[in-house]
């Protein structure tokens, strides 16, 4: 997140200005809007077999892509991904790419477990990546056995863009039955260079109880040392068996951080049965020192991702987890979700709330996806001129009565000045089938994907698709939009909208698929 403090240029141009990263790996879009680039063009740990005592691999596959872009040369950017999943958790490697010109990208692997020779864990999950303002990028990665108690969270920094990777270390280790680390995430300060944020949630079952609270780890030396992990998120305060999940650390331009999450509640210390789902909010003003009691800001609709042509057709997305941004100028903060409230609890579809008060007072829902189809796993970004930019996928191509193929394509629409009345909706992808993913909980396009703003008025998004049979069953492909788009375009141009999907099939709430507590 960029945090100059720029004057807004007067209007919002009306003509559309679209940029795309061209290579000789470019699809051009079924929508129109142009190329957009496979990141994942080689598997850098083709061959390894660690980790795989048991569970299924899916060599080739990507999953979870995040991105993060150099706040002062938006030619520099860095993405991570899952590389060759397995079906039972973790990865055998954290792929990324990263680029000094914004043309073409070097792939490689992060320092973290036995495929990459880093380190001894045998697996990884959980890859992120922030960009500080002088330009060093922090990692994050979730590393543990498949079949020992050891696990933790891992951190690394690059002062070069990515090419290497310096105090690659654990930020926590575990080994112990009754522990387990989750959803980590990572976040560079923008106004204190050096300065880094570690977030994750701990489940504990010691003492025959449950609590899954949020840690905090923070570096001030560019991740030379990790200050060692503190509680940020008291759940046994909140109530007897309660956890958070998907931390993450946004600042505004006044340097005030908050930290977003998922509290949910459940019955007993089994947590099998949850009672509720809230997103919520922590602040700081003292850059992480100290923070507030949780604050609700919306409640988690969401139901279980399934085929709705085929219900016993589990689909794993983003259903339960968050993504935020803060506008650079204005401070307002935007939250966006899948969420049930527009459906009537049928499926899900992309919501989203914001804030004009820092986190005081938020506002209702309001549905940002294409009405009467299911969608899924949304990101968000925020330009300098309050223009907000989101990308879904969405299941509108997918007709009544197909139970053999799943026809997905991701979507970005653009809200100029930020009113969600007029939204400008560009389709990014051709259709693809989303039942080519691997199987970990569902098929698996990932918990969530990436977006970062791209220079002031720009955004660059990451995500996977099954695009490319040649190079895996998914891929990790990037695009840089510059908004607003332009005309909007809701159908291919070699697709008409087909009959919309049957949604009577009986769903769960997506909070008792997290009642597991553990997705990495």
């Amino acid at each position: 997140m960029r945090t100059a403090r720029k004057a807004r240029r007067a209007g919002v141009a009306a003509t559309a200005l679209l940029t795309a990263l061209a290579t000789s790996a470019s699809f051009a879009s079924a929508g129109g809007t142009g190329p957009i680039q496979q990141l994942s063009l080689t598997n850098p740990v083709a061959g390894c077999t660690a980790g795989s005592a048991n569970g299924t691999n899916y060599p080739g596959s990507e999953t979870e892509p995040f991105v993060s872009v150099d706040p002062h040369q938006s030619r520099h950017a860095i993405a991570t991904w899952q590389q060759d999943r397995f079906s039972n958790g973790g990865s055998h490697g954290g792929g990324y790419a990263w680029t000094s010109d914004g043309s073409h990208y070097h792939v490689g692997v992060l320092p973290f477990g036995q495929c990459s020779g880093g380190n001894d864990y045998h697996r990884v999950s959980d890859i992120w990546v922030s960009f500080g303002p002088d330009g060093a990028a922090y990692t994050s990665v979730l590393q543990f056995d498949e079949d020992s108690n050891r696990g933790g969270v891992g951190a690394a920094t690059s002062f070069d863009g990515g090419a290497t990777w310096k105090y690659a270390q654990p930020v926590i280790a575990d080994d112990d039955a009754n522990l387990a680390d989750d959803k980590n995430a990572v976040t560079a300060d923008q106004l204190h260079p050096g300065v880094a944020y570690q977030v994750w949630d701990r489940l504990d079952f010691s003492n025959d109880g449950f609590t899954g609270p949020t840690l905090l780890s923070v570096t001030h030396d560019h991740g030379k040392t990790w200050s060692k992990p503190a509680t940020m998120v008291d759940t046994a305060a909140v109530a007897p068996f309660a956890q958070t999940i998907g931390n993450i650390v946004v600042e505004d331009p006044h340097g005030k951080l908050y930290d977003f999450f998922n509290l949910i509640t459940f019955t007993d210390a089994t947590g099998n049965v949850p009672v509720s789902s809230t997103y919520s909010v922590v602040t700081s003003t003292d850059e992480g020192a100290t923070w507030s009691k949780p604050a609700p800001v919306a409640t988690d609709s969401s139901v279980a991702e399934v085929d709705p042509n085929a219900p016993d057709k589990a689909l794993r997305a983003g259903a339960g987890l968050e993504a935020v941004a803060v506008d650079p100028v204005s401070g307002r903060i935007w939250m966006t979700y899948e969420g049930s409230d527009f459906s009537g609890g049928a499926y899900d579809q992309i919501e989203m709330v914001s804030s004009a008060d820092h986190g005081k007072t938020w506002s209702a829902p309001a549905l940002v996806s294409k009405p009467g189809v299911p969608a899924f796993t949304p990101v968000v970004s925020v330009d300098h001129l309050g223009t907000v930019t989101i990308s879904y996928y969405d299941l509108r191509y997918l007709q009544a009565g197909n139970t053999t193929t799943l026809p997905t394509a991701r979507f970005v629409k653009t809200f100029p000045a930020g009113d969600l009345r007029f939204g400008v909706e560009r389709q990014i992808t051709p259709q693809f089938d989303w039942l080519k993913a691997p199987f970990a909980g569902g098929y698996m396009l990932g918990d969530y994907e990436g977006m970062a703003p791209s220079g002031a008025f720009g955004v660059q998004t990451v995500f996977v698709a099954s695009l490319n049979p040649a190079t895996g069953p998914t891929d990790v492909y990037s695009g840089v939009f510059h908004g607003p788009l332009g005309t909007a375009t809701t159908t291919a141009p070699n697709a008409t909208p087909n009959a919309a999907p049957n949604t009577a099939a009986p769903h769960t709430t997506a909070t008792a698929h997290l009642g597991r507590r553990l997705t990495r």
